[in-house]
């Protein structure tokens, strides 16, 4: 099943006569992979709008009205309304009072080619694990450099791909290198060699 050109185009023109500044996005696996710096970007222009294909996708002639062709990632969806969906709430929570906090938007999992640190509520103690005295100590800057030493943790651990994307200052290098050598103690411990 492809989508037939006639009523997309006809809605794409009606677009561009009423809001000629729109950006018409086309999800497509053959687009331009979404992230958190393509959100950025689209949450500085005004208008979006989005061509969802169904099954097969849209006309090949449709495709040519398009600004963006835009892919969530290497999977394939029934249709488009779902990616969209994920886009528009990207974006949205971006804009100016989307959050009430404009701050939060800077300190999140993405921000600066990083995972986000863990996060506590209280009760200071859960099951015997306690939350890191640290963050209950009121030092603000031996807090803030807790909570970066854990993001570069986390993305070193769980996406080293996002590091590749960032230049380390010496502070948080050495971070990394104070856990490597901690590592290392703990294998060493546990009698695995290290080539």
């Amino acid at each position: 099943m492809v989508m037939k050109p006639e009523p997309l185009m006809a809605a794409i023109r009606a677009l561009r006569f009423e809001a000629p500044e729109a950006t018409v996005i086309h999800l497509s696996p053959k687009g331009r992979v979404f992230g958190q710096n393509v959100a950025r970007q689209f949450a500085t222009l005004g208008h979006l709008a989005f061509i969802c294909g169904r099954y097969e996708g849209v006309d090949a002639r449709v495709e040519k009205e398009v600004d963006v062709d835009l892919c969530l990632g290497d999977y394939i969806l029934t249709g488009g309304e779902l990616g969209a969906m994920v886009v528009m709430d990207a974006v949205t929570r971006l804009l100016p009072g989307a959050l009430g906090k404009e701050a939060s938007v800077n300190a999140e999992s993405f921000s600066d080619a990083l995972l986000e640190h863990d996060h506590y509520t209280r009760p200071v103690e859960f099951e015997g694990d306690r939350v890191p005295e640290v963050l209950q100590s009121g030092h603000h800057r031996e807090i803030e450099a807790w909570r970066m030493e854990y993001s570069l943790i986390h993305t070193l651990l769980k996406r080293p791909d996002l590091l590749a994307q960032r230049r380390l200052t010496k502070t948080e290098a050495g971070y990394l290198i104070r856990w490597y050598r901690h590592l290392q103690k703990l294998l060493e411990k546990a009698g695995i060699a290290i080539k």
